[in-house]
């Protein structure tokens, strides 16, 4: 897995990633941001975009953020590869360790 949205990124949802992704593989969820590891390049455009620090390189995960890596790859295995995030659009539903989590603020 190459790159992996994390906590900071619930209920912030700032978009600067989408917006600097070249391959168009970051995909809205309700509460946050996923990362399509099939179709990532590992440019790390996404990364240095992301105005909380939500977004690391997966080896580097922080240990207490580790659970993120499998959210996100529990939102794939049910969507699969849309290869496209625009055309995919919005997902009205959270893996539901992301659903579960307490809220924290407001969708921007």
């Amino acid at each position: 897995m190459p790159y992996v949205v994390t906590e900071a990124c619930v209920d912030i949802k700032d978009n600067s990633c989408i917006a600097e992704c070249p391959v168009d593989c970051i995909y809205e969820g309700e509460r946050m941001m996923y990362i399509q590891p099939a179709e990532c390049i590992d440019c790390g455009a996404c990364e240095a975009a992301c105005p909380v620090q939500a977004i690391y390189f997966a080896p580097e995960v922080p240990p207490e953020l580790e659970q993120f890596v499998g959210f996100n790859e529990e939102f794939f295995a049910e969507i699969g590869s849309p290869r496209s995030s625009r055309k995919f659009g919005k997902s009205a539903r959270d893996v539901p360790g992301v659903a579960a989590l307490p809220a924290k603020g407001t969708d921007s």
